[in-house]
């Protein structure tokens, strides 16, 4: 009779800390699966049947406003889903702090409010706002450190301890306007915070594709290491084939790698999927970064023709897209026009781009290749 009180005892204990179960895991994976596979309708029935399921619990309404979270990133000028964003994540957080009012040790009550406060830093860090998201950046930490001590197994919680203690580190030499606001949070430590996300993206349970993509974006833009930001995009494309943020992370990569002919393979799925109209692809900002891919390897083929359509189409849609100022993909296109009206002949034509490239913003070394090609014609 003691054995079995006992283990009767230790069965309600485990239910209270792990309430969720096979069933919570399995329709939690189920939701995240479908949020980075950008299908949102279908994840919303998921997390909402999650929360209809366990109410109490905070994932179902983390998890919603995810959801909101990948549509921002699909197009981040896009400021349209940022209120229902920073009311799903105040949800989340009111959520939090009653349970944690009711039990300060309630370790998903910890986890999901920090998470929410982190995410909340994002999309201000996003927007500009430093001093609101370094605030948030401040205040989630505690949060986190709490739960980590509190369930020292979960591997999830070391995917905000590596995204603070590597941008932190990094920070200071990166973003030197933002170093005097570094005074007032701990010291970060980039490797150790490489390696926390890499736990993470290797062994965590929900946090995984996330810690994956920090992977990718921070050995691309800050660690120069295309091949390491090559593997851990491989693993995002591969899971989430349908997913237009990590396709086009794979065609710039493949870009950066010289291997302008799988890059050009890549934008042109991109925009098969754009004419089928699957979600993230089907906008100008996209099918104008395909077509510029595309025509620098048409132009590297010597397949000027192509190229030369290509680039006016890039160019048209940027002069759409382009809001504050001149983009990369404009500028570079309306060099690559001038020096390919050049080679066909075309020098009144070829002049007018380099002119027009004077007006606009240097980009590299844009004026100085404008002012050279317009006192002496381009050659191939």
């Amino acid at each position: 009779m003691y054995k079995y009180l006992l283990t009767l005892l230790l069965l309600i204990a485990w239910t209270d800390i792990y309430p969720q179960g096979a069933k919570f895991d399995s329709l939690v994976s189920q939701g995240i699966k479908q949020i980075y596979g950008m299908q949102f309708p279908q994840a919303e029935n998921t997390f909402r049947s999650l929360m209809a399921d366990y109410p109490d619990h905070p994932a179902g309404r983390f998890f919603l406003a995810m959801i909101d979270w990948w549509k921002i990133l699909v197009d981040a000028d896009v400021e349209s889903y940022d209120d229902l964003f920073f009311q799903k994540l105040e949800d989340v957080i009111y959520l939090c702090d009653d349970l944690l009012e009711k039990n300060p040790q309630n370790v998903d009550a910890l986890f999901f409010k920090g998470g929410a406060i982190g995410f909340r830093g994002r999309l201000r860090a996003f927007r500009d706002s430093w001093i609101k998201a370094a605030d948030d950046g401040r205040e989630a930490l505690p949060i986190v450190e709490r739960a980590s001590k509190l369930d020292p197994n979960n591997l999830d919680v070391q995917l905000g301890f590596g995204i603070y203690n590597y941008y932190a580190s990094v920070i200071p030499d990166e973003f030197p306007l933002l170093k005097p606001l570094m005074i007032f949070f701990p010291k970060g430590d980039k490797e150790k915070g490489i390696e926390q996300l890499t736990n993470t993206a290797m062994n965590g349970k929900y946090a995984k594709y996330e810690a994956r993509y920090f992977l990718m974006t921070l050995y691309y833009s800050y660690e120069n290491d295309i091949y390491r930001a090559g593997e851990f995009c491989k693993l995002l494309n591969t899971d989430f084939p349908n997913n237009p943020v990590f396709e086009k992370w794979m065609g710039r990569i493949d870009a950066r790698k010289g291997d302008y002919l799988t890059c050009a393979s890549v934008f042109q799925d991109v925009l098969i999927k754009a004419g089928k109209n699957y979600f993230g692809y089907n906008n100008n900002k996209a099918e104008r970064e395909a077509y510029y891919y595309i025509a620098v390897e048409a132009r590297n083929e010597k397949k000027i023709d192509s190229a030369k359509i290509d680039f006016e189409r890039c160019a048209d849609i940027s002069s759409q897209v382009d809001k504050k100022d001149e983009s990369g993909f404009l500028i570079n296109s309306i060099l690559y026009l001038g020096m390919i009206n050049d080679i066909q002949g075309n020098r009144e034509k070829a002049k007018d781009y380099y002119n027009k490239l004077l007006d606009m913003k240097e980009f590299g070394n844009s004026h100085t290749l404008a002012k050279q090609y317009l006192d002496k014609p381009y050659k191939e």
